[in-house]
């Protein structure tokens, strides 16, 4: 049963005793609001985990800058900034960190198998978190009041990655490959999962399905079992940082077919990773997000801005970091208090716009249709395709 999303959350942060004087975060004397950031800013993904904190960085920046008002009072927001290590058990002690530091929210952490272990820890705590990038469906599937995403989910990204696949690609040989992480094997299962369900009908089916992990670098076994199946297209669910090197080995075996996966491996980085190992128009990759022609210019001027404060370009979330930090700093303007009992109720029901897009939740968390943006490469530079959903 969905929970639902006003009053009863406060009763739910009541019932857990709660109340505001006791809460984390309340505005001292000095009227700070700390809001966390989780990432993985170490490790094979810490590109990405980097481009999600300068994201919140950019956020803060931003309101500090222009002055945060809330119920009369002017506050300095502060971001703890934390690295998870894309770890999880890094995560859950990067989360009680933050939870004994009295943040006012959380916004993170970064990737699923870390979001999915510290959301209990926030829920327990009374803390609102937002995660900008993570898209396992079990994290809002344990119905924590208090978690949000405002990206699509794997169900929604597996079941319009396949009907891409299914429908544009023309693919009736499909390969599929995941690094069993909570995101990978997710996003892969999802995919599959609609494989099957309409496959048939267009003459399509999975040819093989190979397991690997984040952290590997040969591939040549499971890519020769691959190959010997004939696919036109192979699918996989992992990171950009085990994606470049697989498409470079399957150049060497002889099948550089289409190679299609998800948002962890849809950044600028897969090219240059990959080299001369991916050819044009090889790759195809799904973002979270998709945003009307009324809504490219704010995207735009949101690029050119990040560009100009870190001197890099977007690798994938930032924009999306950024929303949901502003997200939550709107929920509390709303409500008129940084206290998470009085805030939690206006997150739930807000209608925020963003960089991105127009952001509300669903009765789980999720955000309510989620699009997705389909990219692929040529020399060396992703290039939009098309918006789905």
């Amino acid at each position: 049963m969905p929970y639902p999303t006003h009053a009863p959350k406060i009763a739910l942060a009541v019932a857990l005793g709660l109340t505001s004087a006791a809460l984390p975060g309340l505005a001292n004397a000095q009227d700070i609001i700390k809001i966390g950031h989780a990432a993985g800013t170490s490790g094979t993904a810490a590109h990405l985990g980097k481009d999600n904190e300068n994201g919140a960085r950019m956020a803060v920046e931003e309101l500090n800058a222009k002055g945060v008002v809330i119920g009369g009072k002017k506050y300095k927001i502060v971001l703890q900034a934390e690295d998870d290590g894309s770890d999880p058990k890094q995560g859950t002690a990067v989360a009680q960190k933050l939870v004994d530091a009295k943040v006012n929210g959380v916004i993170g952490h970064q990737v699923s198998g870390t979001t999915i272990p510290a959301s209990r820890i926030y829920f327990n705590a009374g803390i609102p978190q937002i995660s900008p990038s993570a898209s396992n469906p079990q994290y809002t599937r344990q119905r924590f009041a208090s978690a949000f995403r405002n990206i699509a989910n794997d169900e929604q990204q597996g079941a319009a990655l396949a009907r891409y696949a299914l429908q544009n690609v023309k693919a009736r040989r499909i390969a599929v490959i995941d690094d069993r992480t909570a995101y990978g094997k997710g996003l892969a299962d999802e995919f599959s999962k609609n494989i099957k369900r309409l496959g048939p009908a267009a003459g399509a089916a999975i040819v093989s399905t190979q397991y690997t992990t984040d952290k590997a670098t040969d591939f040549n076994a499971i890519l020769t079992t691959v190959r010997a199946t004939k696919p036109d297209l192979v699918f996989y669910g992992g990171m950009d940082a085990v994606a470049a090197p697989m498409l470079r080995q399957m150049k060497q075996l002889g099948f550089p077919v289409k190679f299609m996966g998800g948002d962890g491996m849809c950044s600028d980085s897969v090219p240059r990773l990959a080299g001369d190992g991916m050819n044009d128009d090889q790759v195809l990759c799904a973002e979270a997000g998709g945003v009307a022609p009324a809504q490219e210019k704010a995207l735009t001027d949101f690029k050119a801005a990040y560009k100009k404060r870190f001197g890099v370009e977007v690798q994938t979330y930032a924009p999306q970091t950024y929303d949901a930090l502003m997200t939550m700093v709107d929920a509390m303007q709303q409500a008129g208090s940084p206290d998470p009992v009085k805030y939690l109720p206006y997150l739930a029901k807000i209608h925020h716009k963003g960089v991105t897009g127009d952001i509300s939740f669903d009765a789980r968390g999720d955000i309510k249709d989620g699009a997705l943006t389909i990219f692929t490469f040529q020399k060396g530079k992703r290039v939009k395709v098309a918006v789905v959903k």
